[in-house]
């Protein structure tokens, strides 16, 4: 039997699978790091943190399954996206990164903007330039640090500082590559044009592959402190949208994603390059070789409730450690018995910003219509509720994209919840499925990896091999009016708070 290794960097910690060529989970291991926030809307983490954790949970994962090292046939890597790892001439990480949700960058996009041309910016990139990016991180350091700026000798995403610990070698994917601003999106190349423009050396960028080649092998060392075998290849892998993607079969036209992680995520594949021009959704390539997808992003989707549970959840913390249960579970039992719609209590999820279909660093978390009538079970629904309708947002652009909706398949933390399932369905008005696989990114990577192992033939047919339909929920007819009278006053209310949330932003 042959084995694959999947390697999640996530914002919350780093988690490690290994599967069997079946796709059947064998063992994981899941370790934790802290993100730091210096000042408002400000997100670092260290990249020493990352592979620290992968170090653990490789061999935690080889330890725990028995596995024969020999018989794990490839690595596949993923991880949060749009991280900026710099690392000198020595190899020596120069600055924590600044991650995905970091929102500081608002004036270096703003110049980014200035340099390219709007337009043209999305010709190449088919993105505009947004704060979560990797170009407006560099352009910041460029400009606010420019001692480290001048020791840059390669950029790195998350999960490719990991590769590069693993095997020596500065590459990166296509997937991932994508949501940097420095890759010519429709031509799956890094771009001379963005690069030399911005003044960014572009032999600081790593190679560039698809996401299913090989880009490396396990060195002597890391075999020696992992217990991988020396030679192990590393493939390209993907950003965690587009190996989740894969790890929820969206590898061909109708089938789409939606994926409540810490942030949340609706992910539609296509066969061609398909731009919104006004920005408010992403296109990015795909990790199924010459393909692409379209992809819109609500930031705040778990880390809503994660907040929640941190600050007000301390009730069902304690209860949780008695009953050995989950404390979201607890919350989630708890949010189930308030109605829909919350009796007119309606929570924007904007703690760190918002992207789809605002483009907006200066957002704020709002909860709107709260009375003394009200209670605990109210608040938590409507944060689930509100992370519902921030998803709408998102397929309601991708529908008028014109990419065919026909099936749409609920991953991450949050699609493990029925309830939230359920509100998905309402508010798609569309059935919402579950596969058999519930490691989404860890698995899209393994799978990747066995496509370079020669395991599968292609990335769909590694999909049809290992991934089934194990359950579906249909919308609830009670509530489709309510939800779609409530999402209209969820839309309005970003726009009435808009110039708001930017005069507390100046205040701050």
């Amino acid at each position: 039997m042959a084995y694959l290794l999947g390697i999640d960097v996530g914002t919350s910690g780093t988690k490690t699978v290994l599967f069997d060529e079946n796709g059947n989970s064998v063992a994981h291991a899941l370790y934790e790091y802290p993100m730091y926030q210096p000042q408002m809307g400000w997100a670092e983490q260290r990249p020493e943190d990352w592979w620290n954790a992968s170090v653990e949970t490789i061999k935690q994962v080889i330890t725990k399954s028995g596995v024969d090292a020999a018989d794990i046939k490839g690595i596949g890597l993923t991880g949060q996206m749009h991280g900026m790892v710099l690392l000198d001439k020595d190899y020596n990480v120069l600055r924590p990164a600044i991650i995905w949700c970091d929102q500081r960058t608002q004036a270096e996009c703003d110049e980014i903007t200035d340099i390219i041309g709007r337009r043209r910016l999305i010709e190449i990139t088919a993105n505009p330039a947004l704060t979560g990016f990797t170009a407006s991180k560099v352009m910041w350091v460029k400009k606010h640090q420019p001692d480290i700026f001048e020791k840059i000798y390669k950029i790195l995403l998350p999960k490719d500082y990991i590769r590069f610990k693993l095997t020596g070698e500065f590459a990166t994917e296509v997937s991932d590559a994508s949501g940097m601003q420095f890759l010519d999106v429709p031509h799956r190349r890094w771009s001379d044009e963005v690069l030399d423009k911005l003044g960014i050396n572009k032999e600081w960028m790593p190679a560039v592959y698809e996401s299913p080649e090989i880009s490396g092998y396990v060195t002597q060392d890391v075999a020696d402190i992992t217990g991988l075998k020396v030679g192990t290849p590393v493939v390209g892998g993907g950003g965690d949208q587009a190996a989740g993607a894969v790890g929820n079969g969206i590898v061909k036209t109708g089938i789409v994603s939606s994926t409540i992680g810490t942030s949340g995520v609706v992910f539609a594949y296509t066969d061609d390059v398909r731009i919104d021009p006004k920005g408010r959704v992403h296109t990015f390539c795909h990790a199924v070789p010459n393909t692409w997808h379209i992809m819109g992003v609500t930031q705040g989707a778990g880390l809503s409730m994660q907040w929640m549970r941190n600050n007000f959840g301390g009730m069902e913390k304690e209860l949780s450690v008695f009953l050995n249960n989950d404390p979201y579970d607890i919350m989630t039992q708890e949010a189930a018995q308030a109605v829909a719609g919350c009796r007119g209590l309606i929570y924007l999820p904007y703690l760190m910003g918002e992207r789809t279909p605002h483009l907006d660093p200066y957002a704020k978390g709002v909860f709107f219509g709260l009375s003394a009538m009200h209670t605990r079970q109210d608040m938590f629904r409507a944060v689930m509720e509100g992370v519902a309708y921030s998803l709408r947002d998102c397929l309601e652009i991708i529908r008028e994209m014109g990419a065919e909706v026909n099936e749409i398949r609920a991953s991450g933390g949050g699609g493990r919840s029925s309830l939230w399932r359920q509100m998905q369905a309402d508010n798609f008005h569309n059935p919402v499925s579950t596969i058999n696989s519930s490691e989404g990114p860890a698995f899209g990577a393994a799978l990747l990896a066995g496509v370079g192992a020669g395991i599968y033939d292609s990335v769909p047919q590694a999909c049809e091999a290992t991934i089934r339909i194990t359950g579906v929920q249909q919308p609830l007819e009670g509530n489709l009016a309510i939800y779609d009278k409530y999402y209209d006053i969820y839309k309005q209310l970003y726009n009435d708070l808009k110039a708001t949330f930017k005069k507390v932003a100046v205040i701050e």
